[in-house]
């Protein structure tokens, strides 16, 4: 199994458990997320879904994870899981409505591949949603120099870059907003999200699928 992967499916629990103990980080990236998501109603896939708690709280039913205890703490979430991989989606074409990618880019093979499969199983004008730690930010800095247990193998984006392989894909009307303003350990209320990058070391990017 890929370095990157086993170590998501060795410490689920603890990954999990992280968001538990520190629920203001979660409540703030959400809040990024949910900025873009303005249906009430519809069909989304989430690609690394993890153990689905972001899934979970944006309505998101069917989710890819190739990690298998991760995906069993999805499951009982209420998430359909499918074991797959980004760069090979399952699905036929035009299906979704929404695709969300959070936090995931960093740690695939080949992230250009991950967005045109995003792209193919997108309904016309349908949603691609990418959540990052932006390589550039006091963040992506941080997280870079203290990889960690779950960051070690993983390469980290700019905002720039993400934006750069949308544009290829020709991905269209491009928006973005930031939270996470301070260390995750310092973090005791959720923090404000605003428009663009620069400052939020998490940063939401929604493009819409043109065809």
């Amino acid at each position: 199994m890929d370095k990157r992967i086993s170590v998501f499916d060795r410490y689920a629990v603890e990954y999990d458990r992280w968001f538990d103990s520190h629920p203001e980080v979660f409540k703030s990236e959400l809040n990024a997320l949910r900025r873009f998501i303005s249906e009430q109603d519809f069909f989304g896939l989430e690609i690394g879904v993890g153990t689905g708690r972001f899934a979970q709280h944006l309505g998101i039913k069917i989710g890819v994870e190739p990690a298998v205890n991760m995906a069993e703490i999805a499951k009982r979430r209420g998430i359909e899981v499918v074991a797959a991989v980004a760069e090979n989606l399952p699905f036929s074409d035009s299906c979704f409505e929404l695709v969300l990618m959070n936090t995931v880019l960093c740690f695939l093979d080949d992230p250009e591949i991950a967005i045109k499969e995003a792209k193919r199983v997108l309904k016309p004008k349908g949603k691609l949603l990418i959540g990052i730690i932006d390589k550039n930010s006091f963040l992506g800095r941080l997280y870079d120099l203290k990889r960690g247990r779950f960051y070690e193998y993983a390469k980290f984006y700019s905002v720039s870059d993400v934006i750069f392989l949308l544009k290829r894909a020709k991905f269209s009307n491009i928006k973005i907003c930031q939270t996470i303003f301070r260390k995750p350990s310092e973090i005791d209320k959720i923090e404000p999200v605003i428009e663009g990058w620069g400052k939020g070391g998490f940063v939401a990017i929604c493009a819409q699928q043109t065809k």
